[in-house]
């Protein structure tokens, strides 16, 4: 577990960390997942050093460990990596925890539903969660937007609107098709 002193996780080390958490890996493995082609770098790339720097600090923290080692056919032996408990653990509360600012809506929110989505897990509670949390955010959104002027009012209308296409589309996920 994270002990209350050290820094929050970054995304990238969330993402790698829930990777992880989905059956013993290596960092090759995951930096294909979270590479330009892989299917969560259409969402949130993580540089392969990035990777191994993350994969470092997970372990630091007692998320993940050692998980014995696999001979590579293009390389040398690959060291195998699985999530403690409480890796598990914190990776669930993460990636069903809604996103607080509308700025990461698109990275944060999209990588948790691909996520998911992998592991076989309905989204729905997090769906309605975003959505509580969100539609305060855009209603006073749009009261704001109406005194504002100059850039100011630019920058508002601005983040009304991804607030509001953002309520809109958590609407469409919610309801069945």
């Amino acid at each position: 577990m994270l002990p209350a002193e050290q820094p929050a996780l970054s995304r990238s080390e969330w993402i790698v960390l829930s990777l992880v958490c989905e059956g013993p890996t290596h960092g090759n493995a995951v930096s294909r997942l979270v590479g330009p082609e892989g299917d969560l770098g259409r969402i949130w790339r993580v540089p392969k050093g990035m990777v191994y720097r993350c994969l470092d600090r997970l372990s630091d923290f007692g998320l993940i460990r050692s998980a014995g080692r696999e001979p590579s056919p293009h390389g040398p032996v690959r060291q195998l990596v699985e999530a403690t408990e409480a890796g598990q653990a914190a990776a669930t509360s993460w990636q069903h925890r809604p996103v607080k600012h509308t700025r990461d809506i698109r990275s944060e929110l999209l990588v948790k539903l691909a996520l998911l989505h992998r592991s076989g897990t309905d989204p729905h509670d997090l769906l309605v969660a975003q959505h509580a949390l969100l539609v305060p955010i855009a209603s006073a959104l749009r009261g704001r937007v109406a005194t504002a002027t100059g850039f100011d009012r630019t920058l508002l209308l601005w983040r009304y609107e991804t607030a509001a296409a953002t309520v809109r589309f958590l609407d469409a996920l919610v309801r069945p098709p």
